[in-house]
């Protein structure tokens, strides 16, 4: 990790400044001595495990007895010297026949994750160097190593975060456009305006990454949430021209004529509301200080996909509208015009 070019200040907390006793046993000079590895782990769990071997009990209360060495021989590993074990002919054999005592380096501490040892390795970013960059880096990495299957590694904190953020936003995006379209169906009783209304959301995205890309910003969780922003807004100038259009739809012009007239008459207001949109949203790209990061994404994705959309929102809206309607009247028909129809009642000798 420390060679690669994304990261710098690595870091971990293992520490390997402790101490640990090691006994090397032979085994063969453990069976020609008459001693099993059972009697010898016997032996020592008896000295240092603090084994429970019996328990006394009186009329008023219970007392564990615990057996080990006594307290000032567990201060160093000069006890082992004075340890005898007993082989099969009941003969004590002391450690150094068959064993060596090494000494060693260990870590002060260890930690755990999920119930198994683990090891925490902590790293920033180099200047100009995103997140997903710095992970995709390390993932590169780790599969170069050729890790046996018992060692794995994952994730956490901020890394962690954004890892989990890319596996939702697909799923993000697709419920939220599900939902519009349900939304929408049931607002026209119809399934095919929703895709005409929807049809203008690809351009607001696109220009969102463009804006990003152009200031050579990263695509963050709140660069997400200003796309999210994009689909109720930019939404709303494809539904101010399709509820026009079919309103004078309704009185008999064609398809074509009904989504011209509406572009005209709606460009007013759909300017309006994307300016003031676009007003709102610049103060939130040209942010600086403390906490800039976080809102520089947002108001760069809205400015993006606003302008771009905006742009194209008037010609591709039109053009799906039409198509649309020309595909449903083959299948249906074309449509019938209504007109107002007026009752004549009479009352009291009057038309009403």
């Amino acid at each position: 990790m420390a060679k690669l070019k994304e990261l710098e200040d690595i870091n971990n907390a293992y520490e390997d400044r402790g101490i640990q006793t090691s006994l090397v046993i032979d085994r063969d000079a453990a069976a020609r001595l008459g001693l099993s590895m059972r009697s010898i782990d016997n032996t020592l769990s008896n000295a240092y495990s603090q084994r429970q071997v019996s328990t006394i009990y009186n009329p008023l209360n219970q007392y564990r007895v615990v057996l080990e060495l006594a307290a000032e021989y567990l201060q160093n590993p000069s006890s082992l010297d004075s340890l005898q074990f007993i082989n099969d002919k009941g003969q004590a054999v002391p450690l150094r026949a068959f064993a060596q005592v090494v000494m060693s380096g260990t870590s002060l501490s260890v930690s755990h994750d999920a119930g198994v040892p683990s090891d925490t390795f902590s790293f920033s970013l180099a200047p100009g160097v995103s997140l997903s960059q710095a992970t995709e880096a390390i993932n590169d990495t780790v599969a170069q190593l050729h890790l046996p299957v018992s060692v794995r590694g994952s994730f956490a904190g901020t890394a962690n975060a954004f890892e989990k953020s890319l596996k939702t936003q697909p799923m993000l995006l697709l419920a939220a456009l599900v939902t519009l379209y349900l939304v929408l169906g049931v607002l026209y009783e119809s399934l095919l305006h929703p895709l005409t209304i929807l049809s203008s959301l690809p351009s607001a995205g696109v220009g969102a990454l463009l804006a990003l890309m152009l200031f050579d910003t990263e695509f963050s969780v709140i660069a997400m949430i200003g796309i999210l922003l994009l689909i109720g807004i930019v939404k709303k100038n494809a539904i101010l021209m399709i509820d026009f259009a079919l309103q004078t739809q309704r009185d008999g012009r064609s398809a074509a004529q009904s989504i011209y007239l509406s572009a005209q008459l709606r460009l007013r207001p759909i300017l309006m509301t994307t300016a003031a949109a676009m007003l709102g949203a610049i103060p939130l790209a040209l942010a600086y200080g403390v906490g800039a990061e976080m809102r520089q994404p947002l108001g760069l994705s809205v400015l993006g996909g606003l302008l771009l959309s905006q742009l194209l929102t008037l010609y591709t809206t039109p053009i799906v509208f039409v198509g649309l309607e020309r595909m449903r009247a083959r299948v249906l028909g074309p449509r019938v015009p209504t007109t107002d129809r007026h009752n004549l009642t009479p009352m009291n000798g009057h038309m009403a």
